[in-house]
């Protein structure tokens, strides 16, 4: 009994901030209106946030997928060495190296771009993917890929039919956390986007609510921490069984 009533509190105790922002935000209607009409309107603040997450949740995935295999099942010279270098990249403050990169995007044509911030993304979420992706296939048996290729599967095959399914929680929790970091990043893109109507929604929630000598509207910053807020809560709630089933076979073994 001790023990719901304490998950009971804690469930309050998390939830109120939300419930709390959800009250502020409505208490004056006009909130959510005047930020769907300001700027170029949040409708494509939010899709670039979309584009931008998308992208990243794609490339995260493909990358840690393929690099995860290699780590848990090859063995070449430095493997542990490469894999220790990778995790040490957690440990560097990505804010200290937003101006190289913001250079780096300008020689190769990508400053002021979403497929540019969403690369810095990928890069941002690849010690940890990789991380969760090598654990996961370390604790997948190597008979059952033997099986599919004593079956007829080929490599690639035998890879995509039946490790990744097998694997399926890891990529899942994998793509969440990745969609989560870039959907309300709001560092990174104000330093790389400096275009307007290329801001994503956490830059433009920022803008939206700032008013003259440095006040700011609350109630509208409520609103869109609510709309930020939402598709993000939606996408835990459908995918936290999966959830925690990729932190119990990625993070948690290895």
């Amino acid at each position: 009994m001790s023990r719901y009533l304490t998950l009971s509190a804690l469930a309050v105790l998390f939830l109120f901030p939300l419930v709390w922002s959800g009250y502020a935000s409505l208490e004056e209607p006009a909130n959510y209106l005047e930020m769907a009409q300001f700027g170029e309107g949040v409708g494509t603040y939010a899709t670039n946030s979309l584009l931008v997450s998308v992208m990243t949740v794609a490339g995260t995935l493909i990358v840690s997928a393929l690099g995860g295999y290699g780590f848990a099942r090859f063995d070449f010279p430095g493997k542990n060495l490469l894999f220790l270098a990778t995790l040490a990249i957690l440990m560097v403050p990505y804010a200290t190296i937003l101006i190289p990169l913001y250079v780096l995007l300008g020689y190769i044509g990508l400053q002021n771009s979403l497929v540019g911030l969403s690369l810095v993304f990928v890069m941002f979420q690849l010690p940890f993917a990789l991380f969760m992706m090598r654990n996961a296939f370390e604790a997948l048996p190597r008979e059952l890929e033997e099986a599919a290729l004593v079956d007829g599967c080929g490599t690639f095959r035998a890879f995509t039919r039946i490790l990744l399914q097998a694997v399926r929680p890891a990529l899942i929790t994998v793509g969440l956390f990745a969609f989560l970091a870039s959907w309300n990043d709001f560092f990174a893109p104000l330093i790389l986007l400096n275009d307007g109507a290329s801001f994503t929604l956490p830059v433009a929630v920022v803008s939206m609510t700032q008013q003259t000598f440095g006040a700011i509207d609350y109630g509208m910053l409520q609103a869109g921490v609510m709309v930020m807020a939402f598709p993000c809560l939606i996408l835990f709630i459908v995918l936290q069984r999966h959830y925690v089933r990729g932190f119990m076979s990625g993070a948690l073994r290895g």
